[in-house]
């Protein structure tokens, strides 16, 4: 029997859906069942195995799952013996204290001797050892930052994303303590077979995250406006430079980052670039 790498995710939410995203754009098709808590690859030797996000580091630490995808929050918190072998680039957030709107924040002494509500007692503790504060820490498991307005903490410490549910709770944030983005964790006994499978699977996962923001970009231009706007697009080396049929006029391509794609086009036009077609990359390979 085929031995298979087996990769432990997020049950639900937003990180299983960007880790499911990711492996299928990758080319590894799943097998769904209603109620499977393990779902097979039709075209590649691994499993994905569904698990609650903070069971996922134990259960690569101990060999139940070769690899996993989490927040890099549960494995700062839990402290399992993995190695994140690679970052993903996804569900980015951070881990910060909150506190009251109305509080008058002076910095990190402010919290001695107070009440602070998490999830992350762990990584809490570390930072008040790390700035020699006493604070009592009150755990929570969910609605974290409910708990200064019924009175159950002074302050919060919790996953932070875009900010508004600390606005609604009317709270606001004083101290980030750590960032987080979804990471890929490894055991560190794999077979030589399950080793060469996860080089594969990081090979696809890296050629998806290369084109993520990219645009392939190809062009006319007059022969002799090439130079400058082969300036302007020096690609991943330098632009592909291709004669046309028409004497005197070349078409360009090259590769740009979407962030800088309207002033690139810009800067394009005015150097006498014509007949501009843009084009998605889904993967990129080198």
């Amino acid at each position: 029997m085929q031995e298979k790498l087996r990769i432990a995710v997020q049950a639900k939410g937003r990180l299983n859906e960007g880790s499911l995203k990711l492996l299928e754009e990758s080319g590894i098709h799943l097998i769904f069942g209603s109620r499977n808590l393990v779902s097979p690859a039709k075209n590649f030797p691994v499993e994905v195995l569904y698990l609650r996000d903070d069971d996922i580091p134990q259960t690569v630490a101990y060999g139940a799952a070769d690899v996993g995808i989490v927040g890099e929050n549960e494995v700062l918190e839990k402290k399992e013996p993995v190695e994140i072998i690679k970052r993903l680039g996804f569900s980015r957030c951070r881990l910060s204290l909150a506190v009251p709107q109305q509080v008058d924040y002076t910095g990190p002494k402010w919290f001695e001797g107070k009440k602070i509500a998490t999830s992350y007692p762990g990584i809490l503790n570390d930072w008040l050892e790390k700035n020699q504060v006493n604070a009592e820490i009150h755990v929570i498991n969910g609605s974290v930052e409910i708990s200064p307005g019924i009175g159950l903490a002074d302050a919060i410490f919790d996953i932070v994303s875009s900010g508004s549910t600390l606005v609604t709770n009317r709270l606001k944030e004083v101290e980030v303590v750590a960032t987080s983005e979804a990471v890929m964790v490894r055991n560190h006994s794999l077979s030589t077979t399950k080793q060469a499978i996860l080089d594969e699977l990081i090979f696809r996962l890296e050629s998806v995250q290369r084109a993520e923001g990219k645009k392939y970009i190809l062009l006319n231009a007059p022969n002799d406006k090439i130079a400058e706007i082969s300036a302007v697009l020096p690609g991943m080396k330098s632009p592909t430079v291709m004669p046309l049929a028409e004497e005197g006029w070349s078409s360009v391509h090259s590769v740009i980052d979407e962030n800088d794609f309207w002033e690139v086009i810009g800067r394009l036009k005015k150097a006498g670039a014509e007949g501009i077609l843009v084009i998605p990359i889904e993967k990129m390979i080198f």
